[in-house]
């Protein structure tokens, strides 16, 4: 099977509520909160270290009973520059998407270099799920 880096849109960054370990590389996120700056509209997002997808994602995701992915919940907010562009929209629910697993064997792992990698089966279904914004490249 092969397997890609994937390098989703960043629409924001961690927020004040995150709470995270940085005694260690990667920091270790207990509580993730992601604060929106703008957004392409792509289903995968990411700041680092995290990942979060919107709830239907999530369940198209977890319906293909993929390998190496879980998810948790998370606290989402807009920044000024987010209400100051998109001063009416209404963003949909988002999850924090939890990647465990090993790169090139399970559908979902993180790289050495600490990028995003997964399995041609998980990328056809991500893309029918909407990352247009996303950076690919075959490992």
């Amino acid at each position: 099977m092969k397997y890609y880096y994937l390098e989703p849109e960043v629409a924001g960054d961690l927020g004040e509520s995150t709470v995270l370990d940085t005694a260690q590389h990667p920091p270790l996120v207990h509580k993730l909160h992601y604060v929106f700056d703008g957004w392409l509209g792509d289903n995968l997002l990411e700041s680092f270290p995290c990942f979060i997808v919107t709830e239907s994602a999530k369940e198209k995701l977890q319906l293909a009973r993929f390998s190496g992915v879980k998810f948790e919940q998370v606290k989402v907010t807009t920044s000024e520059q987010f209400q100051g562009f998109y001063p009416n929209r209404q963003l949909p629910a988002f999850v924090w998407m939890q990647v465990e697993g090993i790169p090139g064997r399970d559908d979902f792992g993180i790289g050495q270099d600490f990028r995003l990698i997964v399995s041609d089966r998980a990328l056809q279904i991500l893309r029918e799920i909407g990352i247009d914004h996303a950076k690919i490249e075959e490992l």
